[in-house]
This record gives structure tokens, sequence and C-alpha cells, in this order.
């Protein structure tokens, strides 16, 4: 499911997730969830209600430490990754195992570069984590700004993951599709949140700031219309069977 954003995008995971799972007999739902609290960044709260919403893992993004509890969240247990390519040192993972019915998925978050943060190379920090695991089957959330880097990242990992799943624009792509060497591919799964608005905010504000180019308060609404994007694929081993995009 694509980024859940402030009480509306939790809402809608709670309110439409758990039917998705059972309508589509999903076995593992992965969410991003960088913008849940409150439109940046995620708290230990909003990790829980994801999860109880009926997520089983969350990826993160360029605001995955927005929030300063997030910082202790990660030293538990958590069913989380923010992305690999954060530097040596920073809190969390960015990838990471889990068994589901006993295979082998690997769940990897990276984090582009182009207009966000000159952190490490995602292309070349992808490549050491493949090496280093033993896996049955793989997913990329590729939190990416632009179409070029994210298609990139696509044909680079084609055939090696069965999934290159991108987020952050809020706004799904009309892209998907199963590359040459069967990985599936979309730019951006879309956001989960405040319809009626501009990516998951109160619009008027956005509007004001495109006309006047001056400093606007983005407000994220408690109440209104949501939307739930989100992306579900059904895999066999490495290898992709079919897939198909649900809004």
């Amino acid at each position: 499911m694509g980024d859940v954003v402030g009480k509306i995008g939790r809402r809608m995971i709670k309110n439409y997730l758990p039917g998705l799972k059972r309508e589509h007999g999903a076995h593992f739902t992965i969410v991003n969830g960088e913008n849940a609290a409150h439109g940046k960044g995620i708290t230990e709260s909003t990790y829980k209600e994801i999860l109880n919403g009926g997520a089983d893992f969350i990826t993160l993004g360029n605001h995955a430490f927005a929030k300063r509890d997030v910082y202790d969240l990660f030293d538990t247990d958590v069913k989380m990754v923010r992305p690999a390519n954060f530097p040596e040192g920073t809190p969390g993972d960015g990838s990471r195992v889990v068994n589901i019915n006993g295979k082998k998925l690997l769940i990897i978050n990276l984090q582009a570069r182009s207009f966000l943060e000159p952190i490490e190379n995602p292309f070349t920090v992808i490549d050491k984590i493949l090496e280093e695991h033993e896996y049955d089957a793989a997913f990329v959330d590729f939190h990416s700004e632009t179409t070029s880097e994210s298609i990139a990242m696509g044909y680079h990992l084609d055939g090696r993951v069965n999934a290159v799943v991108g987020t952050h624009t809020h706004v799904q792509t009309n892209d998907a599709t199963r590359l040459p060497n069967g990985t599936v591919y979309i730019t951006d799964v879309g956001m989960t949140g405040f319809k009626d608005g501009i990516l998951g905010i109160r619009k008027d504000e956005v509007i004001r700031r495109f006309i006047t180019n001056l400093p606007e308060r983005h407000v994220v609404p408690d109440e209104g219309k949501g939307i739930i994007s989100g992306v579900i694929i059904d895999t066999d081993s490495k290898t992709i069977k079919n897939f198909k995009i649900e809004e």
C-alpha cells in the first residue's frame, strides 16, 4: 500500500485493508508509513495502528526520522525498515528477511538521490544487499522523486527481485508492467490518505503558495474523503506469475 498520510490514511488502512486481504488472499502486506504521523514521519503509536489495521510490515522514506521516538522504536524487534542507503550508524535496518509459510521474503527499502538528500548510492547499496542475503523472493520499495531514477532502478534489478514498487510522489502512475526478465515494476504505487486535496494535504494552502511563492503551513486534514492505493503481486518463488493494481 502506498504512502499512508495522516489520520485519514490510517483510517483507510483500518477500514479497507483487511477486506482487500481477504478478497485477494494476500499472505503478506507491506505498507509505506513514512507520512503516517500527521503527514510527516512515523511514531510508535501510528506504527502500531498500521500493524493493527492489517499491515504485516512497514517501509519508510525521506521522512523516516521526522519524529524523534522512532529512534527508540528501531531498538526494538520492529517490523519496519528505513532506506538502506542512509549513512552508516543511522538507527534501524534497511533490509529484513521475513519467513512466510517457510519461504524467505527479503524486504528492502531504498531512497533515490535525485532532488532528495545526497545519501549513499542506492544502486551500489542494493547490489551489496542482494549478495549478502539468501532469499526465495525479494520486494523493493524505492522511494523516489523522479521517474528516470525509478525506471533505472527497475531495469537494474530486473530478474534479481520479484518487485520494484515506487513510493514518495503520492500519485499512482499508469505504468505497472512486467519487465523483460520477470520483475514486476511500477514507478509509484500512489497514496493512502485525503483524496480531495493535493498529495494528501489541504489544497488551499498549496495553491496559495504556488500563486504567491510565500511559505505556507501544509494542513493534513483529520476528516474527509479518503483514497487507498496499492499493488497486488502474485509470486511463485522468484518467478512472477501475474500482477494487478487496485485503487
